[in-house]
C-alpha cells in the first residue's frame, strides 16, 4: 500500500501544533494539554485535531476554547513553517478514547475478567 500524502501531511501537522500547544500558545486557558491525532482529508482541505487535557468538563471546555481561538495563529505559524499549497481548515476535537478505554479497564477489573493469580511457581 502507498504511503498517502495526506498520511504525511497528518504527521508533520502533528508534530508543528503539538510543539505550538507545548511551547508558544500563552493563553491560560489551555493547560496540560496531550495531542493524540491529526485526521486530515485527503485533498488536505480540513483537518481534525484530537486532544486530551487533564482535569473534569470544565478544563475541558475552557481548552477547547483557548484552542479554537488559537486557530488563526497557528494557521499562520504553519503557512510560514511548512512548504504546503494550502493550509487546511483546522478544527479540534476531545479525544473520548482514553476515557472509554479506562472505562472499560475499571469494568473488566471489576468483573474479575483478565485477572491474574500472583502465586509463586514452586
Amino acid at each position: 500500500m502507498r504511503y498517502q500524502r495526506s498520511q504525511r501531511v497528518s504527521e508533520l501537522l502533528h508534530h508543528e501544533i503539538s510543539r505550538m500547544v507545548q511551547f508558544e500558545l500563552k493563553d491560560p486557558r489551555i493547560g496540560f494539554v496531550t495531542l493524540t491525532g491529526v485526521d486530515v482529508t485527503s485533498d488536505i482541505q480540513h483537518a481534525k485535531i484530537f486532544f486530551t487535557v487533564m482535569g473534569d468538563e470544565e478544563s475541558r471546555r475552557k481548552t477547547l476554547a483557548g484552542l479554537d481561538k488559537s486557530i488563526p495563529f497557528i494557521r499562520r505559524e504553519l503557512g510560514r513553517r511548512l512548504h504546503l499549497r494550502t493550509i487546511p481548515e483546522l478544527s479540534f476535537q476531545y479525544d473520548k478514547s482514553i476515557e472509554y478505554g479506562a472505562r472499560i479497564e475499571t469494568l473488566l477489573k471489576e468483573s474479575g475478567v483478565g485477572e491474574v493469580d500472583d502465586q509463586e511457581d514452586s
